[in-house]
């Protein structure tokens, strides 16, 4: 009786369909990382950016790679280095000699899918020129503004910032961000598999048999569904409770904002789709609280001295609240 119930609400077989493709398109290639794979693929239903770090030779910008081409839609690539300027990213005013007028070139930050890799590379002016586009999904230059194609998404890598030659992005950027994926190096099993496929490989360009399996237009149309998706009021008191308590907590020095919160429930309803379900459960919760509020919040000095990292201070503020039945 309760799948009847389901099947009338909301029917997720087409979102379920695109979901299995792009999996299946990665694991031509990627080996492993699927936990990664459905956050970065939740993330683009729940129409949030995600950046995701991992030490170099983790595939995290070939995952990012692929996720672009099985989109069919507008993809750019920024590498991002220090010496790279605002107007590298957003564009510039160009003359025209024929007009005698000045003629805005957009840059390639006008696109659908946009990777940037080693976001962290740049200093401070260039991260503030993706500010108001990654929140407001325009851009104001000399003062006209332009709106950005939807979807728009952004896909940034890091390295560490305990690696040499990297800033830290600004708090108000990182907030930004609705996931902050952390890509671990592969198991001894996954390892070997990896050699093998690579030793396997007849051809050197390991993308040129990807294609598109969905377009930008059915990503508008699946995050509609994935909006419409039921979140009971418990669970609603149960991710307040959870943001509340990591501003009061005697770890962190800096706690969830309100938009933290909207994330959250945003990327559960994501997940639930993800697997078939059009309603969210405390686990979907769970699972999306931690690369939701890992960049989000700050360690005390002490704490990180000690050793703690952001995922054990949110696994402990999840322990400690009453999951709602």
């Amino acid at each position: 009786m309760e799948d009847e119930i389901f099947e009338q609400r909301t029917d997720l077989s087409k979102l379920s369909t695109a979901v299995e493709q792009i999996k299946a398109t990665l694991s031509k290639i990627i080996v492993g990382q699927q936990a990664s794979i459905d956050l970065i693929i939740a993330g683009i239903l729940a129409d949030g950016h995600i950046l995701i770090e991992g030490v170099p030779g983790v595939a995290k910008t070939l995952t990012a790679k692929l996720i672009a081409k099985s989109i069919d839609a507008k993809y750019s690539r920024i590498q991002f280095t220090p010496d790279l300027m605002p107007s590298d990213i957003l564009g510039t005013s160009v003359f025209n000699p024929k007009t005698t007028e000045f003629e805005f070139k957009h840059g390639p930050i006008f696109g659908n899918i946009i990777l940037i890799d080693e976001i962290n590379r740049a200093p401070a002016k260039t991260q503030s020129a993706l500010f108001e586009v990654m929140e407001e999904r325009q851009l104001t230059i000399d003062g006209k503004a332009y709106q950005m194609d939807e979807p728009f998404i952004v896909l940034a890598t890091q390295n560490p910032v305990e690696h040499e030659g990297t800033y830290r992005l600004p708090e108000a950027q990182l907030d930004r961000f609705l996931f902050k994926i952390e890509i671990q190096y592969p198991s001894l099993d996954e390892e070997i598999a990896i050699l093998t496929q690579q030793h396997q490989q007849k051809t050197a360009d390991q993308l040129s048999h990807i294609s598109a399996v969905i377009s930008a237009k059915d990503i508008i149309e699946l995050r509609n569904k994935v909006k419409g998706l039921h979140v009971d009021e418990k669970l609603l008191v149960y991710v307040a409770r959870i943001i509340h308590e990591s501003r009061n907590n005697k770890s962190l020095y800096l706690g969830g904002s309100p938009r933290a919160s909207l994330a959250i429930v945003n990327a559960a309803k994501a997940l639930a789709a993800i697997k078939g379900r059009d309603f969210v459960t405390p686990d979907d919760i769970t699972l999306a609280a931690i690369p939701v509020l890992r960049h989000r919040i700050m360690l005390t000095p002490d704490k990180e001295m000690e050793g703690v990292t952001p995922d054990d201070v949110i696994a402990q503020i999840i322990q400690k609240i009453e999951v709602p039945r």
